[in-house]
């Protein structure tokens, strides 16, 4: 089936990453990426996110939103005004485009992702 990626088929190269320093609030959340699917010219992107316990500030674009599912750990975001939410393994949720607040990541975590970029009409 040509047109269906499978995550668990996939030969995605593990990226690993950090916060840039300025954002890091507490820990050291280093983070790797397994992008398991890119399209629609780079605007559509899934795969397996997983971090080390820490928290940082996020900013999301005006076009940008993400789609979540934990599958291990417990994180919590905080939006800008200070309301927190947290989420664990089996718990799903969307980030909306412009979202400004803390992601902290409580025990190790992994995750899905689905991250969609889709232009202001």
């Amino acid at each position: 089936m040509s047109r269906i990626v499978s995550f668990n088929e996939s030969s995605a190269a593990p990226e690993a990453f950090a916060p840039a320093a300025e954002r890091i609030v507490s820990g050291n959340p280093q983070q790797v990426a397994l992008n398991h699917y890119e399209g629609a010219d780079g605007r559509l992107l899934a795969g397996e996110w997983r971090c080390d316990p820490g928290a940082w500030r996020l900013v999301y674009d005006p076009d940008e939103y993400e789609f979540c599912q934990i599958l291990e750990g417990h994180i919590r975001l905080t939006d800008e005004a200070g309301r927190a939410r947290e989420y664990r393994a089996g718990d799903a949720f969307v980030i909306e485009a412009g979202f400004r607040g803390t992601w902290e990541t409580l025990s190790y975590c992994r995750k899905h992702y689905v991250i969609c970029r889709i232009p202001a009409a």
